[in-house]
Parts: structure tokens; C-alpha cells; sequence
């Protein structure tokens, strides 16, 4: 493959491994918030979706045919991360799909060196490259699905891609727990050498 090809690859395996964040959840659980600041799971395929619709649309002068209401000047601060109660699952997962295929159109079409321009950057670094814009969704949405995989985790001990996941350790629910006691000693040990420490000087 060539630098396009294994960039847009990453892009969609990173899209489709947050659109499964999702599979097998409840209305509520995908839509509630984890965080104080109120990370939750559709929210955050809504704003990938969102995003990519602007870095491979308007950027390079392919914008997209409807309104997004949660851009909007009047719209509320973090619209775009979090599904009102009118906007269902489906709606979210379809304007991710919508987004995915204009964005894959654009990155078929253009050859990495196009130029494009982003109208909300700062002045100076607004002029960009099909490129420069195919790592910033590669990054962009990788660090959102780390945000998806963590809120999963915290819902119901799903984790990475699942219990075939190469990458994480293969445990039970026990073997799991003793080995968050451990790292749990660990951090409290650590606490009390530093104050010791503190205490000392």
C-alpha cells in the first residue's frame, strides 16, 4: 500500500472500532455521562462524525449538502457532544456513516498533496494538505476512542476489542482484580514514601 492507502486503513479501522463502542448497550448507557465534564459515548461518535464532515469537506472546498444545527452561531457550547433527546441512535450512527463515505470520496479524489485551507485554525497555519489533514483525523479520532474505550470499560468491563484482544493481558474478572490491588499498593506505597519524604526535609 501506498502513504494514502495506510493512512485512510488506519482511519477506517479507528471509525469502526469507535462505532462498536456502542454494540450492545442501552439508551441510557450509550448517552450518559462518565466525566465532570460530561463524556459520553454517542456524544463522542457524534462529534467525530461531526469533525470529519468539516477537515474533509469544507477544507477542501467539498462541503456537505445539510446543516449540522450543533454548529450553528446561535447553538449551545458542546452541542456536538452529547445526543439531545430528540436525536436517536440511529440518527447518530447514520450521520457517521454519511460522514465516513463524504470523507473517504474526498480522500479517493485527491492525491495527499492537495492543498486545503482551515477556516477555524489561526491565520498562519490554516493552509494544509490532504496529508496533513489524513493524520490529524487518524489522531483525532484515535484519541476520542481511547476517551470510548476507558467510558466502556467503566460500564460494563468491556475492553480494548474484546476478550480477543491481542494487546491486553488475558485474565479473569479475578485475576483482574488482583492485579488492580496491586497497582492500587503500589500507588498508596509510593504516597507515603513521598510524604515521608516531604515530612523529612
Amino acid at each position: 500500500m501506498d502513504d494514502k492507502a495506510i493512512l485512510h486503513q488506519y482511519l477506517r479501522t479507528r471509525r469502526d472500532s469507535l462505532l462498536a463502542k456502542l454494540e450492545g448497550l442501552s439508551e441510557y448507557d450509550v448517552r450518559r455521562p462518565l466525566t465532570p465534564t460530561g463524556t459520553n459515548l454517542l456524544g463522542l461518535v457524534k462529534h467525530v462524525a461531526s469533525v470529519e464532515f468539516g477537515y474533509f469537506g469544507e477544507v477542501f472546498g467539498r462541503p456537505r449538502e445539510f446543516a449540522l444545527p450543533w454548529f450553528a452561531d446561535d447553538a449551545e457550547p458542546d452541542a456536538d457532544m452529547w445526543a439531545a433527546p430528540g436525536e436517536t441512535r440511529e440518527q447518530i450512527m447514520e450521520l457517521h456513516r454519511l460522514s465516513a463515505a463524504h470523507s473517504d470520496a474526498t480522500i479517493d479524489e485527491l492525491s495527499l498533496d492537495a492543498p486545503g485551507v482551515v477556516p477555524w485554525w489561526p491565520e498562519e497555519r490554516r493552509r494544509v494538505t490532504l496529508h496533513q489533514i489524513l493524520v490529524h483525523m487518524c489522531v483525532e479520532t484515535a484519541h476520542h476512542l481511547g476517551h470510548a474505550d476507558i467510558l466502556r470499560e467503566l460500564l460494563d468491563g468491556r475492553a480494548g476489542q474484546g476478550s480477543g484482544d491481542p494487546n491486553l493481558s488475558q485474565r479473569t474478572p479475578e485475576g483482574w482484580a488482583v492485579h488492580r490491588a496491586r497497582i492500587e499498593a503500589a500507588a498508596v506505597e509510593a504516597e507515603a514514601a513521598a510524604s515521608a519524604a516531604d515530612t523529612g526535609s
